[in-house]
């Protein structure tokens, strides 16, 4: 069941042989939507430079060729060789009524599905996750569920910063305290504050070690004990001491129950199995450094182990070192992004890999991938891509932070927005059962705080404005579950008076026809936002289809009408148009409550 512009696409290949020979059936006839008519075919001029003829005489070529009879009406030349083309009613119904007998709704199924593993979150242990984790959780969940959708297999790797530096001051501030202590319930309830308690330990320790040195001429190691001990934990932790990784799995685990109530609070797909941080690659590290220095990829500059990926320089127009192990003999990000990458291709087997990490990383990215490439990790057959997220702001254009300008807590957001939402539920229907009040408040809520972000393009930023999210009208999360339980409504209203839809929905008027066609492009959409990752499309599809719905509603009575076939018909299209809305919003990671 192929979609107006693939069918349209299709013939006009067809025709460009039949008029100007084989070397032109690949010529894009670029099908697109038109105000002055259902499509546009606007060929006539990229292919009149080919040919060395006029746009309008190649329009007319193309017509007398083109064989669209029981598609459409006979074309109209307009402009400069544009052909305008209208669907013929009829078959926009029989289009509609093959999509409401296909379980998919119209997704294509790939002509090889393909393993792709998608890097999105990313939290770091042992610290509170903020308004900046938002946007790399919600749209990298999007990115899967609608990569499974299409059938792909869909590999999430959850990268958590959970290795390095700040462990050594972690562990020994929870040893301090105790592992049973209060404070230390503080790894399940508020991360951050116990973070930031070590951190303060950490950091006035060092002011006093250097205060002694400077005043007494001693070398401040009383006043340094903490930060001492704390350093010497990162080399123990790190050779593999049991102990030290006791407590380190400890935090680990106390964080892992955080992170996932966030993750049920937003209603994400990311488990435990999904885990995959910086210290799983740790025993690769040094074989990878080993491998590109054996390779060649790699040499010595100043004392670290550098790669230089052609093509980046810096200011000096000098060629930008990408670190692999520094001159102390550590490791960095770098280093464990190669290890990832080439595990992930080796091991995991994938054909593409996202990047779902802040655009301010764009360029360390770049060059992971193409060090992977020269090293012949990343073969020319794996694409990689860096998908660039955005910054959410406040109303003064800025991060949006707290007042005293602390990084805003992700939890402390999310509940608002649910509360926010059912103060207006209990308002509007105090008759719903409470359980359902609360059920509908966190669908809304947290649905509205996700599509905000997810319909806006993934690499802009976005003010974040709870009234607008949580508003009935606009292209809105609420807006779009409103439509569903509008339709929902219906059909129960048609239950009870004996109403049953008819195996096909009716397409005839004006907005039915309107509404059918919106229906017939979800599975091109969604093919679109699989291959270039972009969530915002989808919404915006979701968006326009809401908005055909009513008015579809408003010039098609559906249970005040009284010729029954038409009725039927009718409420055929509803449904399909319900089943459509809801699958789109579950690739968006968002839920449709029964009733608002």
């Amino acid at each position: 069941m192929p979609s107006p512009e693939i069918a349209l696409t299709q013939r006009f290949q067809s025709a460009f042989v039949a008029a100007f020979g084989p070397e032109y059936a690949d010529a894009d006839p670029i099908v697109r939507p038109s105000q002055f008519a259902d499509f546009q075919c606007n060929a006539a001029m990229g292919l009149a430079k080919r040919l060395g003829k006029k746009p309008r005489d190649i329009a007319a070529e193309i017509l007398a060729a083109v064989d669209l009879d029981e598609i459409a009406e006979t074309p109209e030349i307009a402009g400069p060789g544009f052909l305008n083309i209208r669907l013929r009613t009829e078959w926009i119904a029989a289009q509609a009524a093959e999509l409401s007998a296909d379980a998919r709704l119209g997704i294509p199924s790939p002509a090889a599905a393909q393993t792709i593993v998608v890097d999105y979150s990313a939290p770091n242990v042992a610290k509170e996750m903020h308004v900046g984790h938002l946007r790399t959780t919600v749209v990298g969940d999007s990115i899967v569920r609608t990569l499974e959708k299409l059938g792909h297999t869909a590999i999430r790797q959850n990268h958590i910063g959970d290795w390095g530096t700040p462990f050594g001051m972690l562990i020994e501030h929870l040893l301090e305290v105790g592992e049973d202590s209060a404070e230390a319930t503080l790894l399940k309830t508020d991360p951050n504050a116990f973070y930031q308690a070590a951190r303060a330990k950490f950091d006035t320790a060092e002011a006093d070690g250097a205060a002694g040195s400077s005043e007494d001429g001693q070398d401040g190691q009383d006043g340094q004990d903490f930060a001492s001990r704390a350093r010497r934990r990162v080399a123990t932790l790190q050779s593999g001491d049991a102990e030290s990784l006791r407590i380190w799995t400890h935090l680990v685990d106390l964080s892992k129950q955080y992170f996932h109530r966030i993750y049920d609070m937003l209603d994400v797909t990311l488990t435990d199995d999904d885990l995959a941080g910086e210290s799983s690659y740790n025993d690769q590290l040094e074989i990878v450094c080993k491998d590109l220095e054996a390779d060649g990829v790699a040499t010595i500059s100043d004392g670290a182990l550098c790669v230089f990926p052609e093509g980046f320089t810096g200011r000096d127009e000098q060629p930008l070192p990408l670190i692999i192990r520094k001159s102390d003999g550590g490791y960095g990000y770098a280093t464990t992004d190669l290890a990832a990458i080439r595990h992930r291709v080796r091991d995991l087997g994938a054909d593409r890999v996202a990047y779902v990490v802040g655009a301010a990383q764009e360029l360390h990215f770049q060059m992971v991938f193409t060090a992977a490439r020269e090293a012949g990790w990343l073969p020319g057959s794996v694409e990689a891509r860096h998908v660039k997220i955005g910054s959410v702001l406040g109303e003064d254009g800025k991060i949006l932070r707290t007042r005293s300008g602390a990084s805003l807590r992700l939890m402390a957001l999310l509940e608002e927005a649910v509360a926010t939402a059912r103060t207006v539920i209990d308002e509007l229907r105090p008759d719903l059962p409470e359980a359902e009040r609360e059920q509908i408040a966190h669908d809304i809520g947290i649905g509205g705080v996700k599509y905000a972000d997810l319909s806006t393009a993934h690499d802009s930023d976005y003010t974040f404005d709870l009234d607008r999210m949580l508003a009935l009208t606009g292209n809105t999360a609420p807006y779009l579950q409103y439509a569903v339980a509008r339709i929902r409504s219906i059909g129960r209203k048609a239950e009870a008076q004996g109403i049953t839809a008819a195996a096909a929905p009716r397409v005839e008027n004006g907005a039915e026809r309107a509404l059918a066609l919106q229906l017939l492009d979800f599975g091109p959409t969604l093919e679109q936002v699989g291959a270039e990752y972009e969530p915002h499309r989808l919404c915006a599809y979701l968006f326009s289809l809401a908005q055909a719905f009513t008015s579809f509603y408003e010039a098609s009575p559906i249970l005040k009408e009284s010729d029954e076939e038409l009725r039927a018909g009718r409420l055929a299209l509803a449904q399909l148009t319900e089943r459509v809305l809801v699958d789109g919003l579950d690739a968006l990671g968002v839920n449709a409550p029964q009733q608002m």
